[in-house]
């Protein structure tokens, strides 16, 4: 039997799961940090795994393969964020944080390429 909701999925249950870390670390922000970026960082980490679910929702390919899109972008996003408060010395599991989303973005890449592949073989 195949996957029959979003929440099924690997790669979504992963990025969920960071999307909470992410929104635990927003969290300690000092409040110095301003209102931009700690709003950016919880936008790009909500959104990954949102996209995921809306991608899997659509039944059309390239709908679904723009969503799948919009999240590696955000994933990306969240790198950047990262790095940045990384470099300005906040205080946090840098690594922990850097390591699950890689994994989420190798799991991203997997279910863009078993999405193709699917596609191909219906055709």
């Amino acid at each position: 039997m195949g996957i029959s909701s979003f929440e099924q999925l690997g790669v979504w249950q992963k990025a969920h799961q960071l999307r909470l870390a992410i929104f635990d670390l927003v969290d300690t922000l000092p409040r110095d940090e301003g209102f931009v970026l700690p709003d950016q960082i919880r936008r790009a980490a909500h959104s990954i795994p949102a996209n995921i679910a809306e991608g899997f929702g659509r039944r059309h390919l390239p709908d679904k393969m723009r969503f799948y899109n919009i999240s590696q972008g955000s994933a990306e996003e969240l790198k950047d964020a990262l790095i940045l408060l990384r470099d300005r010395r906040h205080p946090f599991d840098f690594r922990g944080l850097w390591d699950a989303l890689e994994e989420v973005c190798r799991m991203l890449k997997g279910l863009v390429r078993s999405t193709e592949e699917w596609s191909r073989r219906m055709m």
